[in-house]
């Protein structure tokens, strides 16, 4: 049995699709086991950039399985366009399976996510806007549709008959926008069940089976583990668990499936959208990484918020998650700075706070507690082992790894699959 979960470390953004992408081929099976169309995994593979939002990154490997758990939620349409786009690319997505209990974005979902941010203004979460939210809602309130109810039009009906009174007046009554029928919607989800429907299965018990058979899943996360509902910042957060546990719940596997796991995080830091940030910079050297990290969103294009490594954020992910590995990403964006710096703790009202601090006024207004370091002027694009990174560069990656107690064992010094120290990482045999 080999089962690893790939979790981001931080608020997302972490490079999760490339390192994927890297590990993939070793794998029988790659499962997305939360989100939806909310998240974005850019891959660089055979000289082609590849920007998914769904499927899983494994689908550029003809041997992998990919698999849409049913953490997950699925706007049908988005599921679909995303497959043409790479059966254009000449990608066969024949092997892919979803989930038939991942449950449905509705268009009402998506309509009731972007009124909900206008209303709340200045205080809005920061949401993509994509119905991602309101259809978890619906899922816990057990109000929502799920994949398998496309293949069956007297259910499909059914159920949208008892959810779409409440949804109109909503949409209606509070926000004065359009209302939808029955048949509306019906006519449009029950033409995607043709498309979908040859890909639908029992994923739990096909997951299951292959790893009593010896055979390696990768269990794929999306965001990070700073937007988790639960241990993320509240409520600037998404609406699911991109932390491991989570791998368990949105894919149906127990904890004795899962043997490591894998952690990601950017040599600095990133964050989209609203919410507290302590390392966040203002000034050029902001700039500086958003310029040379290209960092705007994969899924929406919003600049991203950029500031230096927090290590306490990063001692969190450790514990939460159970991290046995971290891979560092972008760590080429940091050559030709000086000096660096690493966030140890925070201070707060003369408070050391080693640890997240455990209320989020803390949290918001802490002042991070810098160590700096040499930096490196060196192109390190080029480096395929350890020993060849510069000093300094070396220097900073232990520093990493003491402040989280966790091995770096795979780097990230440029965003093709090539550009990338394996260290310590297991190979299949």
């Amino acid at each position: 049995m080999a089962g690893i979960v790939l979790v981001g470390a931080q608020w997302g953004d972490e490079g999760k699709g490339k390192i994927t992408d890297l590990i993939a081929d070793d794998f029988d099976y790659v499962v997305r086991f939360q989100g939806g169309n909310n998240a974005g995994h850019t891959v660089i593979h055979g000289g082609r950039t590849l920007k998914l939002h769904l499927i899983p990154s494994g689908i550029m490997y003809p041997h992998i399985t990919p698999v849409i758990g049913n953490g997950c939620v699925i706007d049908p349409k988005v599921l679909i366009e995303e497959m043409d786009r790479l059966e254009a690319d000449d990608i066969s997505t024949h092997r892919l399976l979803i989930s038939c209990n991942a449950h449905l974005i509705m268009p009402y979902h998506r309509d009731l996510d972007g009124a909900s941010e206008r209303r709340l203004g200045a205080n809005e979460i920061g949401t993509t806007r994509r119905g991602i939210g309101p259809a978890y809602m619906d899922k816990a309130s057990r109000m929502g549709l799920r994949v398998q109810d496309l293949t069956d039009e007297h259910i499909f009906r059914k159920k949208l008959e008892a959810a779409l009174p409440e949804k109109n007046d909503i949409l209606e009554k509070l926000y004065g926008m359009p209302t939808y029928s029955v048949d509306q919607i019906a006519e449009e989800y029950l033409a995607y069940a043709e498309r979908i429907k040859p890909h639908i299965a029992e994923t739990s018990a096909v997951i299951n089976r292959a790893l009593s058979a010896d055979q390696w899943v990768l269990f794929e996360g999306a965001q990070g583990t700073l937007l988790d509902i639960d241990h993320g910042t509240y409520p600037f957060v998404t609406s699911s668990s991109p932390t491991a546990g989570g791998a368990c719940t949105g894919a149906g596997v127990g904890p004795k499936a899962i043997d490591r796991v894998l952690g990601i995080a950017k040599a600095y830091i990133t964050r989209v959208g609203s919410g507290p940030f302590p390392t966040e910079l203002f000034d050029e050297t902001g700039e500086r990484l958003t310029r040379v990290g290209g960092e705007f969103g994969t899924t929406t294009g919003r600049k991203r918020r950029c500031g230096w490594y927090d290590a306490v954020i990063i001692r969190n992910a450790v514990q939460v998650n159970g991290l046995t590995d971290l891979a560092i990403t972008k760590l080429d964006v940091l050559s030709g700075m000086d000096t660096i710096k690493v966030a140890v703790a925070y201070e707060y009202q003369g408070q050391r706070f080693n640890d997240l601090p455990c209320h989020q006024t803390v949290f918001h207004h802490a002042k991070p507690l810098y160590e700096e370091l040499p930096g490196w002027s060196e192109d390190i694009t080029g480096c395929r082992t350890f020993e060849e990174l510069p000093k300094n560069a070396r220097d900073y990656i232990t520093f990493i790894e003491d402040l989280a107690e966790t091995p770096v064992s795979i780097i990230a010094v440029g965003p093709s699959r090539e550009q990338t120290i394996m260290r310590r990482w297991p190979e299949r045999y």
